[in-house]
């Protein structure tokens, strides 16, 4: 069916794989297949490898050292275009939750928990598939990949310092560059939307210290989750899927997301919030940004490197 063929699995290994119509003899260990990415479908005799699912965790693990690799070796200039870009897109999906989820105040009114679904559901997983199948710079994300580069030596902690904070730099700008546009439209003036931005503005950034940075530690570590089953996949279903449950989990359950909240508090700050700019970076940026990236580094990237990465 695939035109790839591998026979003989004896013991746990392969030894034949007929391509083209031409045999050729292996010593692959099934594992390794596994790891790779590869699926194995017993007929008969034969085994089918189609290409495109997701690898096992060491697979996982692997996948995100050589992606944070990558990212290490950009130069600054595409780093802070690129995390526009993902900055910008965070903020779509953080304005198409609001037209949507944040638009049907009876819904929530009524039915609470039907309504955090919606908005889980509905904008922000839209916004970090963008970022991810189009090779943005996010800087929650970064915090994971570029953390296993440099746990396994394969990059430094100078190309880790550039990525996190350039990216973080430059999502900023990007979920501004979308306030201001969703500002100049109108669409959120004087409606369930903007009615809805302006209360979360107010929400988080009423929330204590330890408030924020406990629910951003919990937000990052769905989110880098999803960046790291995404990574692990070469198929645009397994990347939807990857995404979809952890970033609707995390918004559904209220945590806090910085660059998601670059979008959400100044857009209710400038549709007439009562928030300062100062209060909203000290009480609401700055934890949850310190949050987001315990939880990137050390329980994703951490944890995985201890089980998966160590020699």
């Amino acid at each position: 069916m695939y035109g790839f063929v591998v026979e003989g699995l004896v013991g746990g290994g392969l030894s034949k794989v007929g391509l083209g119509g031409k045999v050729c003899n292996l010593g692959i260990d099934r594992r390794w297949v596994v790891r790779h990415g590869l699926r194995m479908s017993l007929a008969g005799s034969a085994v089918s490898v189609p290409m495109g699912v997701v690898k096992d965790p060491l697979g996982l693990f692997d996948a995100a050292v050589e992606t944070g690799v990558k990212k290490a070796t950009l130069p600054v200039s595409k780093i802070f275009v690129l995390g526009f870009l993902a900055g910008a897109y965070i903020a779509i999906g953080g304005l198409l939750m609001l037209s949507v989820g944040g638009s049907i105040p009876g819904v929530q009114a009524v039915n609470p928990g039907l309504h955090k679904i919606l908005m889980g559901l509905v904008g922000l997983p839209t916004g970090l598939l963008l970022t991810l199948t189009t090779g943005a710079e996010l800087f929650t994300g970064n915090t994971m990949l570029l953390a296993a580069a440099v746990l396994k030596g394969r990059a430094t902690i100078r190309q880790l310092v550039k990525s996190w904070v350039v990216s973080f730099v430059a999502n900023f700008v990007g979920a501004l560059f979308i306030v201001a546009l969703t500002v100049a439209t109108g669409l959120m003036a004087g409606t369930p939307g903007g009615a809805t931005a302006m209360a979360l503005a107010k929400t988080k950034t009423g929330l204590t210290f330890a408030q924020s940075f406990s629910r951003s530690i919990l937000c990052n570590w769905l989110v880098c989750l999803a960046v790291y089953l995404a990574n692990g996949t070469s198929d645009m279903p397994g990347k939807v899927l990857a995404v979809l449950l952890p970033v609707s989990a995390f918004v559904a359950m209220g945590m806090e997301h910085s660059i998601a909240n670059m979008f959400l508090i100044p857009l209710g700050i400038s549709l007439g919030a009562p928030v300062t700019v100062g209060k909203f970076m000290l009480t609401n940026l700055m934890p949850v940004t310190l949050g987001n990236l315990l939880a990137g580094s050390i329980i994703v990237a951490g944890v995985f490197y201890f089980v998966f990465g160590r020699k």
